[in-house]
């Protein structure tokens, strides 16, 4: 019987220092544009080679472990579009919170594409393992890009965030899920404010300002169906932040910090809170492992 190979992989969050919603399409998904960064709060993915099938383990309860995980979707459109029948299992320790607007099952799909590339030898380039990541999501193409991207469309057209972000970020998770289809389906377009504030950043090139370009279109929505999420920026602001903002379609809240030892203080208040998960992060700046 053959050893089995294992290959151990993070899999990083990410936060959007803005989320401009610009349309809806005729199909029902949204234009977007906003700026997106890794941070280096991550899972730990475990590929384990040689089995008959593919498989899914996680450490969370509420992570599926059947074929509509992205993941075990990912390992299946890589597989089939190289046209081999290997089985592997994916083992899921998650530190991302789910379903908090930190991209935490697109990046774990992601992270399982660049996983396979790497096992099977690099058959494939950065480009077409991000066609082959939209196809299962459309912020799965982000997490194979390796840097802060501004992302347009509905989150697969990318560009190179030119700027530079010297901030340590406190994340916090206020404990329950939100829904994003549910987010957008309640979005009034008509209400939405983050194109001026947007407009502003590349119109006078300057740097990215906490104080004056964060925004999220989907804030208002969630925010209105849960309170605790305006509280969560008023303490972050009130122990330091330059600025704070809710990451996705929510609830997770982050706030930007210009030094990490405010940053660690504020993280240490809130976290006093027991119904809150709080992490202080930096930005991640990935590179691409192999491939063109």
């Amino acid at each position: 019987m053959a050893l089995l190979t294992l290959m151990k992989l993070l899999s990083p969050a990410k936060i959007n220092l803005f989320l401009q919603v610009t349309g809806k399409r005729p199909d029902g998904y949204h234009e977007l544009f906003s700026l997106m960064c890794c941070v280096d709060l991550s899972d730990t993915i475990i590929l384990e080679f040689g089995l008959k099938h593919i498989e899914i383990e996680s450490s969370h309860p509420h992570v599926p472990l059947d074929d509509t995980n992205l993941a075990h979707r990912a390992a299946d459109v890589f597989c089939k579009a190289l046209n081999v029948n290997d089985g592997l299992k994916i083992h899921i320790d998650k530190s991302i919170p789910v379903a908090a607007g930190l991209g935490g099952g697109s990046s774990n799909a992601a992270s399982v594409l660049k996983g396979l590339n790497r096992h099977y030898g690099y058959p494939y380039s950065r480009n077409q393992l991000m066609s082959m990541g939209f196809e299962l999501g459309a912020d799965v193409p982000f997490f194979l890009f390796g840097k802060p991207a501004l992302a347009a469309g509905i989150g697969e057209k990318l560009e190179a965030y030119p700027g530079s972000l010297p901030f340590h970020i406190v994340v916090v998770y206020p404990g329950f899920e939100v829904s994003t289809g549910e987010v957008f389906q309640n979005l009034n377009l008509g209400l939405t404010k983050c194109k001026k504030k947007i407009k502003s950043l590349f119109s006078t090139k300057t740097d990215f300002d906490p104080g004056l370009h964060l925004c999220n279109d989907l804030e208002i929505v969630t925010e209105s169906e849960y309170p605790v999420i305006a509280s969560i920026k008023e303490q972050l602001i009130t122990w330091g932040a330059l600025g704070a903002l809710m990451s996705g379609s929510g609830p997770t809240v982050f706030g930007l910090f210009s030094d990490f030892r405010t940053a660690e203080k504020a993280k240490q208040a809130i976290g006093e809170n027991s119904r809150w998960d709080a992490f202080v992060c930096d930005i991640f700046d990935g590179t691409y492992p192999g491939g063109k």
